[in-house]
């Protein structure tokens, strides 16, 4: 599936596993069941080789492991094998989802590429990896890219060297925070690039639904969000993820916004569908109290009430100091044709 040549006007949502899988294969293919069951377009994962992008000296972003003594321990520990990574790939597609993974190294992007990925994301930190790029342009494949650790005008110079090499690409406002506080999520930003840029979406780390559902409406085409099966997972992604209950709750929300920005209302033509339904709410002129033929109208004789049988509530003024040519009871409603003089 190439979703930039296909139906652009749907959301693109991808489900992001990472390294929530904690390096257990059974729990990595769990997570594409749950997020199938959601309803997301896009299973994600995280390739890392770690002697291909990493040495013994990175430090710890937060230290959480309790088996690792190092990063670049877990890091080798979150590897899985080509043919492994193609089972995943497997059970993804027949689930109806795209395979996605974003790779940290040349070697692990050879890899994927070997797998026959449709399409690439580049994280926030792979954006500056010159070799990395190099090898993902000469693919062909449309890039999505996570601008989360970069300034407005690196961005800018991403996507000028995209469209130098014709490439099809997407960018995603991003906040590097895990999670983001909604004063830092940046749909600010979004705004700016939605108004530079043909495709662009939000990666939210927030672990709430609402900036997703929000960037939707302003117009994002892609939404991408971390995935947890419970909150009492382990890993350093889970205040930043969704659980899957919720991450469905945001499919529905974003598939019900979509379905109203695509169908615009004509004022008129629905008014005059409702026809029947205005006569039963409207309200027109009726008699409040026994009223006799030849009588002169006052306020005081008159009420407003449904349906609209009569004269329109409000055109109420226009019959006041008239005269009526025939008796009224209470309730009685009264039509032009009841109005002399």
């Amino acid at each position: 599936m190439n979703w930039f040549e296909g139906n652009k006007d749907e959301v693109l949502i991808i489900g992001e596993v990472a390294q929530a899988h904690d390096g257990s294969l059974g729990a990595a293919h769990a997570y594409i069941d749950a997020i199938a069951d959601a309803g997301a377009d896009v299973v994600k994962f995280q390739t890392h080789i770690a002697a291909s992008e990493s040495t013994k000296q990175e430090p710890w972003r937060v230290k959480f492991s309790y088996e690792d003594d190092l990063r670049y321990d877990y890091w080798e520990r979150m590897q899985f094998t080509q043919e492994q990574w193609k089972g995943l790939k497997d059970h993804a597609e027949d689930r109806g989802l795209v395979f996605l993974s974003t790779p940290f190294s040349v070697d692990a992007a050879k890899m994927l590429d070997r797998l026959g990925m449709t399409m690439w994301k580049i994280s926030s930190g792979e954006v500056s990896d010159p070799w990395l790029l190099e090898f993902i342009l000469s693919t062909k494949k449309p890039i999505i890219f996570s601008t989360g650790m970069s300034t407005e005008e690196e961005v800018d110079c991403y996507a000028k060297n995209l469209t130098s090499h014709a490439a099809q690409f997407a960018l995603l406002q991003c906040t590097t925070n895990y999670p983001v506080a909604p004063e830092r999520v940046g749909l600010n930003i979004l705004e700016q690039f939605l108004n530079k840029y043909p495709i662009v979406g939000l990666s939210d780390h927030s672990g709430e639904m609402w900036p997703s559902l929000s960037a939707v409406t302003m117009g994002a085409k892609i939404i991408e969000v971390h995935v947890c099966l419970s909150k009492y997972d382990f890993g350093p992604d889970v205040p930043a993820s969704l659980t899957q209950e919720k991450f469905a709750e945001m499919i529905r929300g974003i598939r019900y916004i979509s379905k109203l920005k695509k169908n615009p209302v004509d004022k008129d033509a629905v008014s005059s569908e409702l026809s029947r339904n205005s006569q039963i709410f409207a309200k027109s002129v009726c008699a409040n109290t026994p009223i006799a033929k030849g009588t002169v109208l006052t306020r005081e004789m008159l009420a407003l009430k449904k349906p609209a049988n009569g004269i329109p509530a409000r055109e109420v003024e226009s019959i006041i100091g008239k005269t009526v040519n025939r008796d009224f009871e209470i309730d009685d409603f009264i039509k032009y044709s009841d109005i002399g003089e």
